[in-house]
């Protein structure tokens, strides 16, 4: 009787750490869903201002299961990459979208509100705890442009980091895969996809999900623009091997 026991103890924590090796291999592994490849489609068109092909990509994304709100949320979050013009272009686009849908009888989900934000909170150091879980440093002094250009730390911490990240429709995951798609799509800025590969790896976004982001993008956008960024995530993968 004891022996059996032993033997079922040993058996359960063999299937234990093949559950847990599994497990782990499967996140090492995890594939863009569909979900998740209209988040870099979208994030890529409306970066480049082909708003064409965007209100393909955006009728797909609703037929994929994104909500109307994430819809937005995706086109808010890439006004602080590709400025205002681009972001306002893509929000007419899916306006339009919905009107057409609508007029076809199809009813989109709306799907999860933004929750009301904490206005008592110090938006400085609330955006920069929010850039410090996303990077996993922890920042003891300004340096680089922010110590340079003390404002544009101010706004980006204050604003991009605390206003934007701290709205929870989007989770910081399809946050930084929305902004590593926008990067890898337009031209000359490759130090800030670099830093968000690396941002957008400690979210859980995995190597694999990022070379199918980049096929994406060698589709819908080009060939040079996606061998850059794969040029760039090796770099990236390069530095946490050396670490």
């Amino acid at each position: 009787m004891r022996n059996k026991r032993k033997f079922l103890l040993i058996l359960f924590f063999v299937f234990m750490l093949i559950a847990n090796t599994m497990g782990a291999q499967n996140s090492i592994n995890k594939s863009l869903n569909t979900q998740e490849q209209s988040i870099v489609t979208i994030s890529a068109l409306t970066s480049v201002g082909d708003i064409e092909l965007l209100k393909v990509e955006l009728n797909n994304g609703l037929n994929a299961g994104l909500t109307i709100n994430e819809s937005k949320e995706i086109l808010v979050q890439l006004y602080a990459y590709c400025g205002f013009p681009r972001s306002l272009n893509g929000i007419n686009t899916f306006m339009a979208v919905l009107e057409e849908r609508k007029a076809k009888g199809i009813q989109d989900k709306e799907g999860k509100e933004v929750s009301k934000i904490d206005t008592t909170l110090d938006k400085y150091q609330s955006g920069k705890q929010n850039l410090q879980k996303l990077t996993g440093i922890e920042e003891k002094e300004l340096k680089g442009a922010n110590a340079f250009v003390p404002a544009i730390d101010t706004f980006l911490k204050e604003h991009l980091f605390a206003d934007i990240f701290n709205r929870d429709v989007l989770t910081f995951e399809q946050r930084e895969l929305t902004t590593i798609a926008a990067l890898a799509s337009m031209s000359g800025v490759a130090p800030q996809l670099q830093a968000h590969i690396g941002i957008g790896m400690n979210t859980g976004i995995t190597e694999t999900q990022l070379l199918q982001a980049f096929d994406l993008i060698e589709k819908h956008i080009g060939k040079q623009q996606a061998d850059t960024a794969r040029e760039v995530l090796a770099k990236v993968i390069a530095i946490k091997q050396n670490k």
